[in-house]
């Protein structure tokens, strides 16, 4: 399984038009194929910060979506909607079981 944290800080005059857009990218990319979930989670601690929470199948799951159409679109309009860069963290595991 392959878990993806997406860290989005997002200007404050553009954050309705985001969540706009990422409503349509949710959507879309839980229905694909090796999607386990895709979540989008609002920070309490900063303004406009988010976190997209993504489980995928594999590693390939993930390839097809970063190249899917409805991503591709959002990442184009996501330029004006950002205050800074992304920032990612990859992990590959399975949960840790006590």
């Amino acid at each position: 399984m392959i878990i993806i944290h997406a860290q989005l800080q997002v200007k404050k005059d553009q954050e309705q038009a985001f969540l706009k857009e990422a409503k349509i990218l949710l959507s879309e990319t839980r229905a694909e194929k090796g999607n386990i979930s895709y979540d989008l989670m609002k920070s309490t601690e900063q303004d406009c910060h988010y976190t997209m929470v993504e489980l995928w199948e594999d590693v390939e799951a993930t390839k097809a979506h970063n190249t899917s159409e409805h991503f591709t679109a959002f990442v184009q309009k996501a330029q004006t909607f950002m205050a800074a860069p992304m920032a990612l963290k990859i992990f590959d595991g399975e949960p840790v079981k006590a």
